[in-house]
């Protein structure tokens, strides 16, 4: 039996966090449960990096798809930064570090095969089929709340899972406020995700842990991003327009540095995250450099319509083994048989077979795909 000292040195360090930061003792969970010697967030990011879905992260794609090339980033090298970037804004602002790292690793659990590429294919899927609309952060929720423990949910506290379903990095503001929301108003923004097609544009975290999340998804990838373009000749560091350069520098190390230090001397002891206008400014005109010049160049249209089609067969061929209850396919054996009864019951064949691929890996797909045609010309 763990001794009451050693609860208390847990969570001794949080006397001292700033008067804005979240305290574990005020955690609130959906379904009331006691804690172990370790506080709500610090178990939370236990329970997540033992998920299933944390596994997978090591083979999803975070912006280039099928390259052959071993130091380009995965996302989960991105979940990692993001958490590392976040934590030093948080210890620098005197924030709670174990909420902002539990927010932080799970941010991204419900990103499907290839990225924001495959999200839009799943999303058209989605609601041709009557599902609406699909989010990957509020499928990373999903993960946590239903999807985990076998079809049971983790019991995850609502800061972290409200964290995670408002971490939307391509929404960059130069001032983030948070939002007091009860469990209610929270539940309500999971299930408006799924009915409203910009619903991401009115989320706002409900801690200012899950503000430094928010920002910190963008500094994580932005950078990184134009580093992995650079491997791949895709761009060159001379074409970064020198009016960025001259703010935030030309490498990932100077980016991260520059925009990190912003935001810290602009948050100290304020209530809101918040950057200067030069590094607000300089940061937009970064994203939409790499919109225009890595992400829009990062496929091929060749090789987006390949992937509609492969999504597309895999999603109908998977639905009718369902409806046709064949018990030897791959969604049978390797996730239906793994559910329990209250998420089957629950939930219709279409989500069932949508839960399945936003699960997949990448190459995980692939075979799936090259199983299914592997069976039709036979």
């Amino acid at each position: 039996m763990i001794k009451d000292e050693v609860k208390n040195n847990m969570v001794k360090r949080e006397e001292f966090l700033s008067e804005y930061a979240k305290k574990s003792l005020d955690a609130e969970r959906l379904i009331p449960e006691d804690n172990d010697f370790r506080p709500a967030f610090f178990r939370d990011t236990d329970r997540i990096i033992h998920t299933d879905s944390y596994t997978r992260y090591a083979d999803k794609t975070q912006v280039f798809s099928n390259v052959d090339n071993d130091n380009i980033s995965r996302r989960f090298i991105h979940v990692q930064l993001v958490s590392k970037i976040a934590r030093t804004i948080g210890r620098a602002l005197n924030l709670n570090e174990d909420l902002i790292e539990a927010i932080a690793l799970g941010h991204d659990l419900g990103h499907v095969p290839f990225g924001h590429v495959g999200e839009k294919i799943l999303n058209e899927i989605s609601l041709q089929f009557n599902q609406g609309y699909f989010r990957h952060n509020v499928q990373s929720v999903r993960n946590l709340m239903i999807l985990e423990n076998n079809g049971q949910g983790l019991n995850i506290t609502i800061e972290v899972l409200d964290g995670i379903l408002c971490h939307n990095g391509e929404l960059v503001g130069d001032k983030y406020y948070p939002q007091n929301k009860t469990k209610e108003e929270f539940l309500n923004d999971y299930k408006q995700g799924y009915l409203e097609k910009n619903y991401d544009n009115k989320l706002r975290p409900m801690t200012l842990e899950g503000c430094v999340v928010r920002i910190s998804d963008v500094i994580a990838y932005i950078g990184r991003d134009i580093e992995d373009a650079i491997k791949l000749d895709i761009i060159k560091k001379e074409d970064i327009p020198q009016n960025i350069i001259d703010v935030l520098g030309s490498t990932n190390k100077a980016i991260v540095n520059n925009i990190v230090i912003d935001i810290i001397n602009n948050s100290i002891g304020k209530d809101y995250i918040c950057m200067s206008q030069p590094v607000f400014l300089a940061l937009n005109a970064l994203k939409e450099f790499n919109y225009n010049n890595i992400y829009n160049k990062a496929n091929s249209l060749k090789t987006i319509e390949n992937y509609k089609t492969m999504f597309h067969e895999v999603y109908e061929n998977c639905l009718n083994q369902i409806k046709n209850k064949d018990y030897k396919s791959l969604i049978y054996i390797n996730f239906i048989n793994n559910m329990s009864l209250e998420y089957i019951n629950n939930n219709s064949c279409e989500r069932i077979v949508i839960d399945y691929i936003a699960g997949m890996t990448d190459d995980y797909f692939i075979k799936e795909y090259e199983n299914i045609n592997k069976k039709n010309i036979k």
